[in-house]
């Protein structure tokens, strides 16, 4: 899976994780806290983590596999600076509260979005849409609202600041 070197971090947070972090188990934690970061550029990159923690490849796939099933993260894949390739856009809906996870499941399943989290406020659901064109942003967020029948608020890249966001999740 190619991966760009400086990428915010190839495992992404999924919300509404249903169980509590203390039941993971020190192959989870690990690909967790160490794998952030630094993913393997390479034609087997599972492989190349797998001998890192002294595990077989198919463990890794079946943990990570794992991982998201359960709601631990939501995608593995690379963060692009924004308009370093293609278009993008943070978006914001207010979603009803009976709602919000339906249509958070439904917004994830859209390979175009990074990730998305909920907030306390009227605009609850935020999340990245990373498109090939503006075209195709235009498109992803026009089918939420088609699907969803909310609107969609797009607040695309004024100015840029890069935050990292991984840090270390257990010592």
């Amino acid at each position: 899976m190619p991966m760009e070197p400086r990428s915010s971090g190839p495992l992404s947070a999924s919300p509404g994780r249903r169980e509590e972090v203390e039941d993971l188990d020190l192959l989870e934690r690990r690909l967790l806290d160490e794998f952030q970061h630094h993913f393997p550029l390479s034609s087997a990159p599972f492989a190349q983590v797998a001998e890192r923690l002294g595990v077989g490849e198919r463990e890794v796939i079946d943990t990570l596999r794992s991982l998201q099933e359960r709601g631990y993260i939501s995608r593995i894949g690379p963060v692009f600076r924004a308009r370093r390739v293609g278009a993008s856009t943070l978006a914001a809906m207010a979603v009803p509260r009976r709602r919000l996870e339906a249509v958070a499941r439904y917004v994830n399943a859209f390979d175009e979005v990074n990730h998305n989290y909920e907030r306390d406020h009227r605009f609850n659901l935020w999340f990245v849409v990373t498109a090939p064109d503006p075209a195709r942003l235009q498109q992803v967020l026009e089918q939420i609202e088609e699907h969803t029948g909310l609107s969609v608020m797009s607040l695309p890249l004024q100015r840029a600041f890069h935050i990292d966001l991984g840090f270390p999740l257990w010592s």
